[in-house]
């Protein structure tokens, strides 16, 4: 019996082992194209793998941005803005401390007014209220709730045909209004500023002009003492911590006619001169900042006398 490899040897020695030049020929060709079409469909898998990736990504990068992603940054913004708000939010549960208002609210200064007459130097929208504004948020920066009131005294003057001198009749009433409505009011301000010189009511601390603060209060006012004891308080603070910038506490005395400035409504009462028409609101800005520091570490300590 033949085996495979007697088969062979008879198939060798019947057929010649050198194939033709045009066998050659036409083997390769198919050859080539076939390890072309097999170069082809590895491309194809190759690509089609590769577009299913980059697909994925994309599918992934959408959802991030329009659903997962929009979500993550939205609650991510939300958190910064709660903790932002949070002390604001905090201050306006709290109850108020201070009042703050302005009797001659549209007193200004000669930057803003550009009037050269201390006695005319006006503006409807910048003036000393936008300093009274100030304290108020300067307070609530540090913690402390306050009533800001900017009514338009001048403008209920004038709808009134009341004469210049009535300003404090005026004022008058939403001040009865807060004392009446917020019993937790420590301290009330009437915000004013001077028709002094600059060199009278300004000084340079640390390189930096601040309009100097005078504190006025009315021996006509049945709570003239208290209010004394008080202004004296806050000048003292004042002259601890930023030497000079209190130009001192003025008692008006002008029997029989002497204007209470509202201070018979309420004990730490004070009206505040803070500069003077040659002043400009930033610089009013800076000094009304440091005052909210000296108000609240004067009602700080008040609050550590009451515990002991």
């Amino acid at each position: 019996m033949q085996t495979d490899k007697d088969l062979f040897d008879l198939i060798k020695e019947a057929y010649s082992l050198n194939p033709r030049e045009e066998f050659v020929s036409t083997t390769a060709t198919k050859l080539k194209q076939t390890a072309r079409k097999i170069i082809r469909k590895k491309r194809i898998k190759l690509f089609s793998f590769t577009s299913t990736i980059i697909a994925i990504c994309a599918i992934a990068i959408s959802w991030f941005f329009f659903y997962g992603g929009k979500d993550v940054i939205s609650n991510n913004n939300n958190t910064l803005q709660e903790r932002n708000s949070s002390s604001t939010a905090t201050v306006n549960h709290q109850d108020p401390l201070v009042f703050i208002y302005q009797s001659h609210n549209l007193e200004s200064f000669f930057t803003e007014s550009k009037i050269n007459d201390p006695n005319e130097a006006f503006h409807d929208t910048k003036n000393i209220t936008l300093v009274g504004e100030r304290l108020s948020q300067s307070l609530r920066n540090r913690g402390i709730n306050s009533i800001y009131d900017n009514t338009n005294i001048m403008e209920i003057l004038k709808e009134k045909n009341l004469p210049f001198s009535d300003s404090y009749k005026v004022s008058r009433e939403p001040l009865e209004e807060v004392l009446n409505n917020n019993k937790t009011i420590q301290m009330v301000f009437d915000i004013h500023r001077d028709s002094r010189k600059r060199n009278e009511t300004t000084i340079n601390l640390n390189g930096k002009d601040y309009p100097r603060i005078a504190f006025i209060v009315s021996k006509a006012s049945v709570n003239y003492e208290v209010n004394l004891k008080f202004a004296e308080l806050l000048h003292k603070y004042v002259e601890e911590r930023y030497p000079h910038l209190s130009r001192g506490v003025f008692v008006k005395d002008n029997p029989p006619n002497q204007n209470t400035y509202n201070q018979d409504l309420f004990g730490n009462s004070v009206l505040l001169e803070i500069g003077g028409h040659e002043n400009t609101l930033d610089e009013e800005y800076r000094t009304v900042d440091v005052f909210s520091e000296i108000i609240k570490e004067i009602l700080s300590d008040w609050t550590e006398q009451k515990k002991q």
